[in-house]
């Protein structure tokens, strides 16, 4: 059965990790392309950046930078990197999708509190090489 997806969260994107360079992502983002920094990302130790909103005030679609320069301070491996460019899908079951994911036998990894205390989110790859992050909305 298909995972019962509610939506895009955000898309991942990587910059070099220098202040000199957040710097600049956060100048070509907001002031290009008129994008709200969303001030309640949280601190996630090793790994600068910022996310920016599509629509002031709203956080429900975002883009999030991350400044890390191969593999980031958080990952496991090279796969196993929250930093990696990546989209991410709110879904309405996170422990659905998880047993859909092993039923068809991918592969998937989680990240425990990585964003906030009680954050869970589920990383896999499609048969590309492409990491897709999954992420249940708090009720």
């Amino acid at each position: 059965m298909p995972i019962k997806v509610l939506g895009l969260l955000h898309a991942g994107l990587r910059i070099m990790p220098g202040d000199d360079d957040v710097t600049r992502a956060s100048a070509f983002y907001g002031d290009l392309l008129g994008l709200e920094i969303d001030g309640e990302r949280g601190h996630i130790p090793g790994i600068p950046g910022f996310w920016l909103n599509l629509r002031p005030g709203d956080r429900s679609q975002q883009i999030h930078i991350f400044g890390s320069d191969g593999r980031s301070p958080r990952a496991r491996s090279e796969k196993h990197d929250p930093t990696r460019p990546h989209i991410a899908l709110a879904v309405e079951d996170i422990d659905e999708a998880r047993a859909e994911l092993t039923r068809r036998g991918i592969e998937y990894w989680i990240y425990e509190s990585l964003v906030g205390s009680e954050s869970l989110q589920v990383f896999f790859e499609d048969g590309f090489g492409n990491m897709i992050e999954l992420q249940q909305p708090p009720a």
